[in-house]
């Protein structure tokens, strides 16, 4: 469904974006961490060498000019919508299981304080979840 919707927001030319309940299977940058979550743009232009795959979101992104590598497990995505619209959907947060294992081997640590464009913009409002839309 994640790898439906994310298709769906670049078709149409929005930016799709994910909101992460974070956990310590979770590699993304703690100083973007608000409320045990984060959202991230996962847009062609945001991101590089992205796999949304069965088991976990990975993809390279820059925060502060500085090429980060990040690590989502598919059971923390709790939403992805369009950034412009706000159409997308929300899902159970589930436990996850999966432990930090990024497809390839390099200097995977957790992220330093960084600035990150890629998550300013337009978010769902706070405490709730983004509503799925029709599509026509």
């Amino acid at each position: 469904m994640l790898r439906a919707l994310h298709e769906w927001c670049t078709d149409n030319g929005y930016t799709p974006q994910i909101v992460v309940q974070v956990d310590a299977n979770t590699l993304v940058p703690p100083a973007h961490v608000r409320d045990g979550q984060i959202t991230l743009n996962i847009g062609a232009l945001a991101t590089n060498r992205l796999v949304i795959g069965n088991e976990a979101v990975e993809f390279q992104a820059r925060f502060s000019g500085v090429t980060e590598n990040l690590y989502v497990p598919i059971t923390n995505v709790v939403a992805i919508y369009a950034r412009e619209t706000g159409a997308g959907m929300g899902f159970e947060a589930e436990a996850s299981t999966a432990s930090v294992e990024p497809s390839e081997s390099s200097d995977h640590a957790r992220l330093g304080e960084t600035d990150s464009p890629d998550t300013d913009g337009p978010k769902p409002p706070e405490n709730k979840r983004p509503k799925l839309s029709i599509v026509k």
